[in-house]
């Protein structure tokens, strides 16, 4: 890789200046013209510069999919690798180079689908991973068929008739398998996509962050309502009451089961509403709040719905290999494979 900034802020680890620039790779872009891949792609290499690694320290890793072609366009290390499995291809990298960015790119497809078990676990584990699922609710790759986030009632190539699939909330699914930070952003917000993948890369463990995304081939128009217009954005900003709408005339509150739902703040009082507390220990206001989906409400919350410390899995593994060898030295592998369970036959 050569070094071609020059005016960017001195890289704190790496004592290079780097900028935008340096991270955009030789490679020709190759998606559908007016794809919002290209809207997140620019605002992850404009973000890189902050996180204060050198490239060679940065790693992308991706699956297969549209969104898989991620790693081709960063100047930086990167895997295109298996379908649905950079997540665990992932999780082997950063356990064992600790001192690696290792970010994983997928779509819906990719990462809820074949790759669906492999995303739980990474983010059960709590890896130290920053994932970033780009949701358009469909296969863009392979000519539109219906994903697993596609809303039941999508017409699609494999579903002429419409999908009677019950959709996954990526969300739900993050926050069910106990992700400790989970987060939510549009692709042409890069204001606050930028703030999100900040707060992600400064999150020590499995940082989920799922990016609204728009396929204008396949699924054209499917986040319009928050993508044109702001005030359908339910901004989500900790220790504040969650309100919305140009003048921030509606908002959120909890009710007694648990759940949350939409009112008007001058039926109800300020008082009333729900104050978020991204914080919090039990994942469940991140969880009700992940229930305020646009195709049921017409709109939805974004900002960070959850940022608890929790053990990291990279550091416990490196605390039991080092326990380990301290109380049983560095261990004989030729005695490991012939040990009491191995026998001879005949």
């Amino acid at each position: 890789m050569t070094e071609n900034g020059s005016n960017g802020k001195t890289n704190g680890k790496s004592g290079l200046a780097l900028t935008a620039k340096d991270f955009k790779s030789d490679q020709e872009v190759r998606w559908c013209p007016g794809c919002g891949d290209y809207a997140i792609l620019a605002s992850v290499q404009s973000f890189m510069p902050e996180l204060g690694f050198p490239r060679e320290k940065i790693v992308f890793v991706s699956g297969i999919g549209c969104a898989a072609r991620f790693p081709y366009y960063m100047q930086t290390y990167g895997m295109h690798s298996i379908h649905g499995r950079a997540p665990a291809i992932a999780t082997g990298l950063a356990t064992s180079r600790p001192d690696l960015s290792v970010w994983v790119v997928g779509g819906d497809g990719d990462m809820l689908s074949i790759g669906g078990n492999h995303l739980i676990h990474a983010l059960r584990r709590n890896v130290n991973l920053k994932l970033l699922l780009f949701n358009n609710q469909v296969y863009g790759l392979t000519k539109g068929q219906y994903s697993p986030t596609s809303p039941r009632g999508q017409r699609s190539g494999s579903t002429p008739m419409g999908s009677i699939d019950e959709p996954f909330n990526p969300l739900g699914v993050a926050i069910g398998a106990e992700a400790t930070f989970v987060a939510r952003a549009i692709d042409t917000d890069r204001k606050h996509l930028t703030e999100v993948l900040r707060r992600a890369a400064a999150h020590r463990g499995a940082a989920f962050v799922e990016v609204l995304q728009n396929c204008n081939i396949y699924n054209d128009g499917a986040f319009d309502a928050v993508r044109d217009d702001e005030a359908n954005r339910i901004y989500l900003r900790h220790g504040e009451p969650v309100r919305f709408g140009a003048d921030g005339e509606r908002g959120v509150r909890g009710l007694r089961d648990g759940t949350v739902e939409i009112v008007d703040v001058a039926e109800v009082g300020e008082d009333k509403l729900l104050v978020h507390d991204e914080h919090a220990v039990q994942p469940s206001l991140a969880f009700a709040l992940s229930r305020l989906m646009l195709q049921e409400v017409g709109v939805a919350p974004v900002g960070v719905f959850r940022d608890v410390e929790q053990p990291v899995y990279d550091d416990l593994m490196t605390e039991q290999i080092t326990q380990s060898i301290e109380q049983r030295g560095e261990g004989d592998l030729t005695s490991l494979l012939h040990g009491n369970d191995t026998w001879t036959i005949g």
